[in-house]
């Protein structure tokens, strides 16, 4: 996939370098503080994409400790020294807590160091106080070289020629309690670590009706604790940022002996071990234990999960997260002027912004001040609106009001699943049931699809039927690929049977065009004149209006997973390419960021087409990279992706070319895609955007109240989707024209941007579109 057939003209790759030259520069790339998965990914990038524009990339070892040291902790890296870096935890470049640097004089040594290598640009991936410390050094730089100079330690011209040093961070903790990104890298791949745990627990404890109390990291922060908690159903969940009020103790025995009354046979617990009560004072797992043994005799186990979050392979997430960012962050020291603030590179919605520095960490710590001030509202709200958004939904789906405070509304809601199964699907549907019955509604469960729905296989569902529904894969409602066109006189008839007032349709491609049968039909069923939604859940992730789809994430990681192993099942075999098939119909996400989070050499995806030309710069590129001491390639095919270079046929095409140099192996990955338990990410997705589904439903509802009013207009058939930083009501009637109907995929794709960073990662020349980059942006307080 050679810039010369895939990326349009060349005159457009040499303005794009001329622009990012990195000639004559010099770049230290450091991770300093706790480590976290993915911290390599965002090395590797730095160090590629830096070497990929013309900069020196030195590596430097143990943190600022070896900043300080200087020597052989300060070494220049080649594309070579990243490579399988990829899915390792850590750091490999190794991380330290340093005293030294604390002082002017360790700073001056460090200073010191750079200048000798020419470095005056600096990566740092790690928390807070590594990024203040970085900033502080920054300020401090000129006059670090000016007395370095009065000393005789560097020559006085270095003063002008290393006069400014550039800072871009990147935010390396698992907790995610930095301010001002969405996630930091790392925290995805430590919510899988407890989820696995929590699925493990789970199996155990329902054997021996126990209590479990998690214990799991976020001194300072809630939101590891929040998202399982979410993402597991957990019954009871303590938090830095949110104590619970007066008289919790009480309260959560009341809760605990409910749910065991309701036949639930097993308690989860979860606590950050930062937890307070609302005096500030810390609430212990232990001691809730203690309570839930002396209150009601619960056999009660306490695990501690410790250091096992820190721990494992980065997730999908994580990589393709650290890898955007790695580049961001590179582009970002190359257009810095020394009037350019010390910036943090960082994710908002699937949009990386950049961020200057302080005004993170200024919101960080009014987060803490908020905290030790007892001001717990203003602590929520500071953290950002998408924790605040998981508590109130963790609030609502967890604690169930008694029938007799929920005022009716006397209207009937349902639910549906349709196209292939997803992993993330159950999540939706619990979600969706026990928000509409905390809204009044009564809930009705369609089984089977479109099918079920024509044959009246619809039972209304309770609270309680749906829990313990978020770990589980596959659709539990049943799914059919089915479309409603020509069951519409029965799927009416039922509508009117069971009085059905609103539709929520979880689902993929065939849920979006059943949608659009139903909308169609209004005008001779006037039954299907209600709100209807649709909310995407699909490996594909092909679904118009929603940058992201329930299930796509699971997909990625089993794709992932998969290609780890293979990649490791090589390891003591010579020259070797992997070629493998990936799902998606004509979509090419799941091949495209597979690729990016496995580091493919190549994916071929029908949105690009490709010829044999490409096939063969492709080969040639293997050829040379098992030259060097990387042995083992890796390529991805969407199933799709063209008629005649089926998978077969590019396995023989490689054989053949690679005769005497490597050789091949293919692997079809199929249904793995759509098994398995769904990712942290798919069940906090898919509980918060049907949850968001369900409010829009009743909003509609309660608008229409008793004026009989029927739904006619476009603004009430919507797809709910993520675009962006947003999540969005698109009316279907809109996305039609933004739709490839033969293809089934949407007609632009965010995602195809990211198309050049794996080529670039993987040594390609390829032209990267920055015009994306380059703004820097404020802190919104109350609404990062």
């Amino acid at each position: 996939m050679d810039a010369d057939h895939s990326q349009g003209p060349k005159g457009s790759l040499r303005k794009l370098l001329e622009h990012l030259s990195g000639a004559g520069k010099a770049i230290g790339v450091l991770t300093s503080g706790g480590d976290a998965q993915g911290m390599n990914a965002a090395v590797r990038a730095v160090v590629r994409m830096g070497i990929y524009v013309g900069a020196k990339v030195y590596f430097i070892y143990e943190g600022y400790q070896g900043m300080v040291d200087g020597g052989s902790n300060i070494v220049e890296a080649d594309w070579e020294s990243v490579s399988s870096i990829l899915q390792v935890g850590g750091t490999i470049i190794g991380s330290a807590r340093c005293q030294a640097f604390r002082t002017r004089d360790g700073r001056l040594k460090a200073a010191c160091n750079l200048v000798q290598r020419g470095i005056t640009n600096l990566c740092v991936i790690g928390g807070d106080g590594s990024l203040t410390g970085a900033n502080l050094f920054r300020k401090e730089w000129s006059g670090l070289l000016e007395e370095l100079a009065k000393n005789g330690q560097i020559e006085k011209e270095a003063v002008q020629r290393y006069a400014h040093l550039n800072v871009v961070g990147m935010v390396g903790s698992i907790d995610n309690d930095f301010c001002g990104t969405d996630m930091t890298i790392g925290t995805d791949s430590a919510l899988h670590r407890i989820i696995e745990v929590v699925d493990a627990i789970m199996t155990t404890a329902q054997s021996h009706q126990r209590t479990f109390v998690l214990e799991v990291m976020g001194r300072h922060c809630g939101y590891l604790a929040l998202v399982s908690a979410l993402a597991c159903g957990a019954d009871w969940v303590f938090l830095p940022e949110s104590p619970p009020e007066e008289g919790w103790e009480e309260q959560m025995c009341v809760k605990l002996s409910e749910n065991r009354a309701r036949k639930k046979r097993l308690n989860i617990i979860i606590v950050a071990e930062g937890a307070i009560d609302t005096q500030n004072k810390p609430i212990t797992s232990e001691k809730i234990k203690d309570l839930v043994v002396t209150q009601l005799g619960y056999d009660t186990r306490v695990t501690i999960l410790g250091h096992v979050q820190r721990g494992g392979t980065p997730s999908a997430f994580d990589r393709i997260l650290a890898s955007r960012m790695g580049v961001e962050a590179v582009i970002a020291l190359l257009e810095a002027t020394p009037d350019t603030p010390a910036c943090v590179v960082s994710l908002s919605g699937n949009h990386a912004v950049r961020l200057p520095l302080m005004e993170c960490v200024q919101m960080t710590q009014d987060v803490q001040k908020a905290m030790d001030e007892r001001r717990f509202q203003d602590a929520v709200q500071l953290r950002g609106k998408s924790f605040e958004g998981n508590l109130n939904t963790y609030k609502r789906l967890a604690i169930k009001l008694p029938d007799d405070q929920i005022p009716k509304t006397n209207c009937n809601v349902a639910v549906i699943n349709v196209g292939a199964p997803a992993a993330g699907m159950n999540a939706a549907v619990r979600s969706a049931v026990r928000m509409g019955i905390a809204d009044g509604h009564r809930m009705l469960a369609i089984y089977d699809g479109f099918d079920g729905f024509a044959k009246g296989q619809i039972k209304e569902i309770g609270w309680t039927d749906v829990g313990g529904w978020t770990g589980q894969g596959g659709s539990i409602l049943g799914t059919k690929r089915v479309l409603p066109g020509k069951y519409l006189e029965e799927i009416a008839t039922q509508m009117r049977m069971h009085s059905i007032n609103a539709l929520l349709i979880i689902g993929g491609f065939e849920a979006y065009l059943g949608l659009l049968e139903l909308s169609a039909a209004r005008e001779k069923h006037e039954e299907f004149c209600v709100p209807m939604v649709m909310v995407p859940a699909t490996v594909s992730n092909n679904v118009p209006g929603s940058d992201f789809s329930i299930g796509a994430d699971t997909a990625l990681n089993t794709i992932t997973d998969t290609c780890d192993r293979i990649k490791q099942s090589a390891s003591g075999t010579k020259r070797r390419v992997f070629i493998i098939e990936t799902m998606g119909g004509y979509c090419g996400y799941l091949a495209n960021m597979g690729g990016l989070a496995a580091g493919a050499d190549a994916a071929y995806i029908f949105e690009e087409p490709f010829d044999i030309r490409d096939l063969q710069s492709n080969v040639e590129h293997l050829t040379e990279k098992m030259k060097t001491t990387i042995q083992r390639g890796l390529v991805l095919r969407n199933e799709s992706c063209s008629e005649n270079y089926t998978t077969d046929f590019i396995y023989q095409l490689y054989s053949e070319e690679g005769k005497g140099v490597f050789d091949c192996r293919k692997n079809v990955l199929g249904h793995m895609q759509q098994g398995g338990a769904p990712s942290p990410f798919d069940r906090n997705f898919g509980t918060k955007i049907s949850a968001r589904a369900m409010e829009w439903i009743t909003a509609k509802l309660k608008a229409a109240r008793g004026r009989g009013k029927k739904f006619t207009t476009d603004d009430s058939v919507c797809v709910l989707g993520i675009s962006k930083r947003n999540v969005i009501f698109q009316p279907v009637a809109e996305l039609k024209k933004e739709t490839d109907f033969e293809h089934r995929i949407p007609k632009e794709q965010w995602w195809l941007k990211l198309r050049p960073l794996m080529k670039i990662l993987a040594k390609y020349k390829a032209s990267y579109d920055v015009s994306d980059s380059g703004q820097l942006e404020h802190v919104q307080p109350w609404s990062v």
